[in-house]
């Protein structure tokens, strides 16, 4: 089962781009997940909490200075260039708030793979996720409903309570599984990366068979938008870092942090609270934005390996 669960966890990107290939061409296939989309993303949540190390969360939390400029970043420039974009871009108003709710979303439980390959500092990527997945029940809606609300009446104490029952609880629930098993723990945390990546890419397939006949007529400029936002992440949060003075491994995990959103949560919103239209730029981000991490993650490590090589005093 070993290489099974690693070859799921570490294959996410081809994985969500062969299901979403699927439930395009046979929707009848991911439909039937339709009244279990809450409980998959609640058990993705559930398996971040057990996978979360508290001693490095603490270790972590000792230099705050860091974990303050990245979650400030990760809910002032992703919500402002979701918005920015949809806006530009002239989306119809549910794919617009598609947009903005998945820029108003934490950051990606993927985005911790993604540092650890690209040999970024896994820490802190970590603890980024966690603080503002802690703190997305409150933002995430408010910012929704100031961004959005030009859009579409926007449910502020209804997305407020989702967000609390599928992401706050089980994170906490993983979280207190782990303490309590101890070490009989093994077992669950070795599946948890394997179960996250299962529910996103199950969430994200059915989001794509509920619109399988809209996306046969969806404008190009949709999937522009995807790749812009995203792209524009990657190099906001580059430049954060950079004019923080932070260290490479620092600069290249904020980068990653705020170029990959939780676009599974996006979906999960979209879903309950609006029309499957909705949902759809949150599908095609968490699709985009794996295969973009996945493929970067690469090019930087061997950009570091290279920078490494060079003598001190070029080095940036």
């Amino acid at each position: 089962m070993g290489p099974i669960l690693h070859f799921i966890s570490r294959g996410m990107a081809p994985l969500t781009l062969l299901c979403a290939l699927v439930a395009f061409y046979q929707p009848a296939i991911f439909i039937v997940f339709k009244p279990y989309f809450l409980w998959l993303f609640a058990a993705s949540m559930f398996a971040l909490g057990v996978a979360l190390e508290p001693l490095e969360l603490k270790t972590t939390l000792q230099t705050p200075k860091p974990i303050l400029i990245g979650v400030l970043s990760q809910y002032s420039l992703m919500p402002l260039l979701g918005a920015c974009a949809a806006w530009f871009a002239g989306l119809p108003p549910e794919l617009a708030l598609g947009v903005i709710i998945v820029g108003c979303a934490p950051g990606a439980m993927a985005s911790n793979v993604i540092v650890f390959l690209a040999g970024g500092a896994v820490a802190f990527s970590v603890t980024l996720t966690t603080i503002a997945t802690f703190l997305s029940p409150a933002l995430t809606p408010l910012l929704v409903k100031w961004l959005g609300g030009a859009y579409l009446p926007i449910p502020f104490w209804p997305m407020m309570k989702t967000i609390l029952l599928t992401v706050l609880l089980p994170l906490m629930l993983g979280m207190t599984a782990r303490q309590v098993l101890g070490k009989k723990a093994a077992p669950l945390i070795e599946f948890a990366p394997t179960m996250a990546s299962l529910a996103i890419i199950i969430i994200c397939a059915y989001a794509v068979a509920a619109n399988h006949e809209r996306l046969s007529h969806i404008d190009s400029s949709l999937f522009l938008v995807i790749i812009a936002v995203n792209a524009l992440g990657y190099l906001l949060g580059w430049a954060v870092a950079r004019f923080s003075q932070f260290s490479h491994p620092y600069r290249l995990t904020l980068a990653i942090e705020i170029g990959m959103q939780n676009a599974g949560l996006g979906v999960a919103l979209a879903l309950k609270h609006f029309s499957p239209e909705t949902a759809l730029p949150g599908a095609l981000f968490a699709v985009w934005c794996v295969l973009t991490g996945a493929g970067a993650s690469a090019w930087l490590r061997r950009q570091h390996a290279h920078r490494q090589n060079l003598p001190a005093n070029e080095r940036t």
